[in-house]
């Protein structure tokens, strides 16, 4: 099942769409509370939502830490979607807290706006955790590689699975492309299947040549075959399959080295 809303040429993750109804919904109560109190808090609350989001993306940087080592300014991209969501809102409810003293009067509309988007965003990362996404199997489609073989996406299952859709044409799928093919190389337990939607295979070799990238299971999906089938239409997708062939997770979007250890460590705990 797909894990994002397409609107037109626009994909929104549904976990990016939690994320923005939580936090409206945490500015509408918060201003409303404060409204029936005689005082504006809309300020407050965005810093303490501020707060939550810096906390969030520390975490999660703290827990790859190894990861940014080698590039410490990957920290300010949050195009990643690097984020730890339980310690932004702790970080967010600490901050709230310790602000009480200084505005009293905005106590009660602060708690409020806080437990609403608590709420709301439990309740929807529970939603989307229970969605039949794993429902979903490495499906028997054949592709073939850059020397014309038929290959069956089937046949890599006996190890955990990393399915990539890209392009040349792809800004993204260029930039995390040497990323992926440096951990293809770091991680000879994972099989990484790099599917190339709709380019000819000529065309995707002389690519890679020039860039240097000598890399493994590079296949041609000539019609688009994956995209309908995983029902994904963004590119760069990727895919993660355990190696029994059943979909862990996917990611949505260009992926750092930080994201993807995240991902591999539900493949191979």
């Amino acid at each position: 099942m797909n894990n994002a809303m397409v609107v037109g040429p626009f994909v929104l993750p549904y976990s990016l769409l939690l994320a923005f109804a939580a936090v409206a919904s945490a500015l509408y109560v918060g201003k409303r509370s404060g409204r029936k109190a005689g005082i504006d808090v809309e300020s407050a609350v965005w810093r303490t939502l501020l707060v939550g989001l810096v906390v969030a993306r520390l975490a999660f940087v703290w827990e790859f830490r190894s990861a940014y080592l080698a590039s410490p300014l990957d920290v300010l991209d949050i195009r990643d979607g690097g984020w730890s969501p339980t310690a932004g809102f702790v970080g967010a409810w600490f901050f709230a807290l310790s602000r009480q003293g200084q505005l009293p009067a905005a106590k009660k509309a602060l708690r409020a706006a806080l437990l609403t988007g608590t709420v709301l965003w439990g309740v929807g990362a529970a939603v989307l955790a229970v969605r039949p996404d794993t429902g979903q199997e490495l499906p028997a489609l054949s592709f073939k590689s850059l020397d014309g073989q038929p290959i069956v996406l089937a046949e890599f299952k006996g190890k955990p699975i990393v399915v990539n859709l890209w392009a040349t044409w792809c800004p993204p799928c260029v930039r995390e492309m040497p990323m992926l093919h440096q951990a293809q190389i770091d991680r000879p337990g994972v099989n990484f299947v790099f599917l190339n939607q709709g380019e000819a295979a000529a065309k995707v070799s002389a690519w890679l040549q020039a860039r240097k990238l000598p890399m493994r299971n590079v296949l041609i999906d000539a019609d688009k075959q994956a995209g309908a089938a995983f029902k994904q239409r963004a590119l760069p997708t990727t895919l993660f399959f355990d190696a029994d062939g059943r979909l862990v997770s996917t990611r949505v979007g260009e992926l750092s080295v930080a994201t993807l250890t995240e991902k591999l460590q539900a493949l191979t705990p």
